[in-house]
């Protein structure tokens, strides 16, 4: 079955940039002046921002509404999606491949909107995405397939003709429960690569292995 559209996460798979969460949940906490629990970041690692804001709520007992919660953690991540954040070898290169192959392109990413757009377009490929969906703005994390629907909607494709690009498992999972075609984007963040590259209909160890996707490509 040869592709008519690609759906793109970000964070791990387009960006090199999964490191900066590692240590942000607690980061804010502290900024708050709440000690973080140890398995805070193991926690919030299959999380979207609004199922963490609702956490610190109910298991730390933060005061402030979700919107000011997201809103402080998303001050902190400015500065590297502004001005650091870097792509993942290969990324431009194969997204430049998709478009020329006519693949119609669009994000699906847990992370805030402006700080993806702010990221993508430094490093010169957000012309290369139709539109860009987040979970904050679907209502619902990457454990639904409601983002991945909303995408294939836009896109105005088949299941079997959209390959969903992802590095976590739990993600892919999703995608691939629900009909969608999966490419696993091997990142050092992920330890389940044996589950993932089960599970992958592509297992790619780096973007540059663009040839992985020739059977799929329309040209």
């Amino acid at each position: 079955m040869k592709i008519r559209g690609a759906i793109f996460d970000v964070d791990g798979t387009l960006l090199d940039s999964l490191f900066i969460w590692d240590t942000i949940g607690e980061a804010y906490l502290r900024s708050l002046g709440y000690e973080p629990r140890e398995d805070l970041n193991e926690v919030f690692k299959n999380m979207s921002l609004y199922q963490a804001a609702c956490y610190y709520q109910r298991e730390y007992g933060v005061t402030l509404s979700t919107d000011e919660i997201m809103r402080g953690v998303n001050v902190l991540l400015e500065r590297f999606y502004r001005y650091e954040a870097l792509l993942k070898p290969g990324a431009e290169e194969l997204l430049v491949r998709l478009r020329e192959s006519g693949v119609k392109l669009c994000i699906a990413t847990v992370t805030d909107r402006y700080l993806v757009e702010e990221a993508l377009k430094r490093c010169g490929i957000l012309s290369c995405f139709d539109t860009v969906f987040t979970c904050n703005e679907v209502g619902h994390g990457k454990d639904e397939p409601h983002i991945f629907e909303a995408a294939l909607s836009f896109l105005g494709t088949e299941k079997s003709e959209t390959l969903v690009f992802e590095d976590a498992l739990y993600a892919l999972r999703t995608a691939k429960t629900a009909g969608f075609l999966v490419a696993a984007v091997c990142d050092s963040h992920e330890k389940a690569q044996d589950e993932i590259r089960a599970l992958a209909d592509v297992y790619m160890e780096e973007l540059t292995q663009i040839d992985k996707l020739r059977k799929y490509l329309p040209v």
